[in-house]
């Protein structure tokens, strides 16, 4: 519905459009010698901006010999405040209004003038919780997402960063932040990510994982094909490698596009150290990755169905701790599996104190009483426990549930089959991630396909080379712009 310039009739839309909202401020004042209609939302605004920038200047130093249709006058002369508009519907004024600006109407206007006066309650910049770093930045992203692109824009001091903004949620009409350096992101890329964005059909969108999972191609994968950081440096230090992100308001967390299985390896900390010690890191969260897929259905195979592969006291060793225990090994294995995934979960539910002890004092205690009791072996403790270490030293959530997921097919394979169902399930694995892609970048690069990018890619991947030596940026970026400036 249009504003018209009556405002009576306006002041009668809007009271029906959002009637029975009590947090929603209704305030007439004279403006030279008419009336104006102010509208904002309570808790939401900067009071001190509306007192000084608006209502002061309005009603006391602006004077006029008109008696309406002076908004245009205020806009130019009077509201002092950096972003102001004008809007010519209801919807708009709804929008306004709900979104923390203030919106003023007046007699004789068929159009209101919307001032930024968004002032959202915050738990300020805080330390990253979940990509945690020894030596570099300690700051993270937080709910709000104006915060979010100042963070983003203090280390990317550069006019060619640019800024879309978008919405999302029919209800919720979240505000969505796409960012991408101009020369470096590949048009293709950019292209479709707006174009699904502009296409998302849904009712509300309240966190960047419900949007994450939207975005994904495959959705009934268990591996995620963006990546999420609530690090401001590894999002600009993405935005550099000619990846595009997003930023969703009320989440703290960016979304990095595309993503490669060897993205989820790296962590901002492996910048910012030699590279001998964390090319040495690199390797061994690889190996611990498929430790943590393969360990409990190696154990299940190979004392089950192929003991004459192990060494000869190894062998017996485990018989003999296994001779008075009543069930299977792969009973046991679940057993112990499924009491870690618990307490894996309730040290994430319950308080901070509490949680970080319960996992390892938990398993701890748990393993130990079970032994005793005769329910598990010892040796299935230690596969449980070494396999839970081994999904701690990945630094990134998304790919370790994957991973979780991915353990429990190795395990029913190797039950079933042995060794051959192990390797049959591993090789279902390869094939199902070798099948994935993300906007394009094959999912295994650089590990595969390497070659269309002159195999600079392997620079960093499993190892990682001096900074001076990495002259190429990765696969993500613009072909005509691979090589980074200043290197020499």
């Amino acid at each position: 519905m249009q504003l018209t310039k009556h405002l009576e009739e306006n002041k009668q839309a809007l009271q029906n459009a959002i009637r029975d909202c009590g947090d929603i401020v209704w305030r007439e004042f004279s403006a030279g010698n008419g009336s104006v209609l102010m509208l904002y939302t309570d808790n939401i605004v900067d009071g001190e901006a509306i007192r000084e920038s608006i209502l002061e200047t309005v009603m006391l130093d602006y004077q006029s010999e008109e008696k309406d249709g002076i908004l245009g006058e205020l806009l130019e002369k009077a509201v002092a405040i950096g972003e102001v508009k004008k809007i010519y519907t209801v919807a708009e004024v709804c929008d306004g209004v709900l979104w923390g600006d203030t919106i003023l109407l007046m007699e004789g206007n068929d159009f209101a003038l919307q001032a930024t006066t968004k002032k959202f309650p915050n738990r300020g910049v805080s330390k990253a919780e979940t990509e945690v770093v020894v030596q570099g930045p300690k700051d993270a992203f937080m709910e709000v997402m104006a915060f979010n692109i100042v963070l983003t824009r203090r280390r990317i001091r550069d006019p060619k960063l640019k800024l879309k903004r978008k919405k999302a949620g029919k209800r919720t009409k979240t505000d969505i932040a796409l960012m991408y350096m101009e020369d470096l992101v590949r048009p293709e890329i950019l292209r479709k990510v707006e174009q699904q964005l502009d296409r998302m059909d849904v009712d509300g969108l309240l966190d960047s994982g419900s949007l994450e999972q939207l975005l994904e191609h495959r959705q009934y994968s268990p591996f995620p094909q963006l990546q999420m950081t609530e690090r401001p440096d590894k999002t600009a230090s993405a935005l550099l490698e000619g990846r595009v992100v997003l930023l969703a308001d009320n989440t703290p967390y960016a979304i990095l596009l595309p993503a490669t299985l060897n993205t989820f390896f790296q962590a901002a900390e492996d910048y910012y150290e030699r590279w001998e010690i964390m090319s040495f890191i690199r390797c061994i969260r690889f190996a611990a990755a498929l430790l943590a897929v393969v360990l409990p259905g190696l154990y299940i195979a190979f004392s089950v169905y192929h003991p004459q592969l192990l060494p000869t006291a190894l062998a017996l060793k485990i018989a003999a701790t296994r001779e008075n225990i009543p069930f299977s090994v792969i009973g046991e294995v679940l057993i112990m599996e499924l009491a870690f995934e618990l307490l894996r979960e309730a040290g994430i539910r319950l308080p901070s104190p509490v949680s970080s002890t319960i996992g390892i004092v938990g398993g701890i205690i748990i393993g130990s009483a079970a032994v005793e009791a005769g329910i598990v072996s010892p040796a299935v403790v230690i596969v449980s426990a070494l396999t839970g270490i081994c999904t701690f030293v990945i630094p990134n959530v998304s790919i370790v549930s994957a991973l979780r997921i991915s353990k429990y097919l190795v395990l029913l394979a190797a039950s079933v089959f042995g060794l051959f169902g192990a390797w049959a399930a591993l090789l279902l694995l390869l094939g199902h991630l070798a099948g994935l892609t993300s906007y394009g970048i094959p999912y295994l690069y650089p590990f595969c396909s390497s070659s269309v990018n002159q195999d600079v890619d392997w620079e960093d991947s499993i190892f990682r080379l001096p900074l001076s030596k990495m002259k190429e940026r990765p696969i993500f970026t613009k072909p005509a712009e691979r090589e980074r400036k200043g290197a020499e």
